[in-house]
């Protein structure tokens, strides 16, 4: 069984055991992390659910691993002969959650 979940802006493939990064969560490290926007339900076992726009009853439940800094990117803005160049540095903040178990009700 999987889910599709919203955490933030973003969308994930959520599956029991499955380990995933999301957008810092505010949450410590070993706190329970649960998401009831589940956007779709589907798998082997299960029939597929689609949300309009959240399944009902539908939860995700989850244990905070670790904080974490994303790899580095690089934007970099160049105007030819104008002598304009800037450089810049990002590195996302994010959370790595273990998926402990998704219900459906």
């Amino acid at each position: 069984m999987f889910a599709i979940i919203k955490c933030g802006a973003r969308q994930y493939k959520a599956e029991p055991n499955r380990v995933i990064e999301v957008n810092r969560l505010h949450l410590e490290k070993g706190a329970e992390f649960t998401s009831e926007e589940v956007l779709f339900v589907g798998g082997e076992e299960a029939k597929a659910q689609i949300g309009a726009p959240y399944v009902k009853g539908a939860s995700v439940t989850g244990v905070v691993v670790e904080h974490l800094r994303g790899d580095k990117v690089i934007t970099y803005k160049l105007k030819r002969r104008k002598n304009y160049r800037r450089t810049r540095g990002h590195r996302q903040e994010l959370t790595r959650v273990r998926i402990e178990k998704i219900e459906v009700k």
